[in-house]
């Protein structure tokens, strides 16, 4: 059920709403979700300027936000879900809190194209960087295409790599990776250092989505949403409503 902006309610700061969030998430683990991995959110200008923040913000992804690839999605199960485009990775070696570039750069076995579902429990998308750190940075579902070895030359490539984020067939929005805080891995090690401060670091397995390339589009019934880029398999989610 949607609700009013928390931020009109409170004078709720930044750290108090990651408090928020981390009550959440103990709630959803204590209810039988498990952690499969981060995400950073708000990277890109396009986001900032759509929802009217101005920093990034992290919030978590848990085994039943995962949508297979290529499978369906009811948006019925949500309130107003919107698809972004993302490179996603995969951590293949466990990490101590707020490790250097190099150490990151090292742990990454894997980059995939990925379609985050955002979605916000705000009515109407009315949200502050405080609703959306509170709201577990409106992350609802994600859906990953195959991960090929995350090479030196490719992770070096990334932000010339434009991942284009399809309709129906349509390009609805595209952008490069360095769209992303100008690189996807200064998103993941900006990531790394602000989980770090909280005594958390990355853990092999995870999966870490670095933020949208390009504005959101509304997740309507009906359509298949596609994130596709050069040299990678797509991220394809079917959005479906319930009769």
């Amino acid at each position: 059920m949607p609700i009013p902006p928390l931020s009109t309610r409170s004078s709720l700061d930044a750290e108090q709403a990651y408090g928020v969030q981390r009550v959440n998430m103990a709630r959803r683990f204590a209810a039988g979700e498990r952690r499969v991995g981060h995400k950073v959110g708000l990277t890109s200008l396009a986001m900032q300027q759509m929802l009217g923040v101005d920093q990034p913000d992290f919030g978590v992804l848990t085994d039943r936000m995962v949508v297979e690839n290529d499978g369906h999605l009811d948006v019925g199960e949500l309130i107003a879900p919107r698809a972004e485009a993302e490179f996603a990775f995969r951590i293949g070696a466990s990490l101590p809190p707020s490790p250097t570039l190099d150490q990151l750069r090292d742990a990454i076995d894997g980059v995939a194209v990925a379609l985050e579902i955002i979605d916000s429990r705000i009515a109407d998308w009315k949200i502050t960087l405080v609703d959306t750190i509170a709201d577990n940075a409106s992350s609802a579902r994600i859906v990953c295409g195959d991960f090929v070895p995350a090479e030196p030359a490719l992770l070096s490539a990334l932000p010339d790599i434009v991942i284009s984020l399809g309709q129906d067939g349509t390009e609805r929005g595209a952008g490069p990776g360095s769209a992303v805080l100008g690189d996807p891995l200064v998103s993941l090690h900006w990531l790394a250092g602000a989980i770090g401060a909280y005594g958390t670091g990355l853990d092999k397995g995870d999966v870490v989505l670095a933020g949208a390339v390009a504005a959101a589009i509304p997740l309507v019934a009906g359509s298949t949403f596609t994130a596709t880029a050069t040299g990678f398999a797509p991220a394809t989610v079917h959005a479906t409503a319930t009769k």
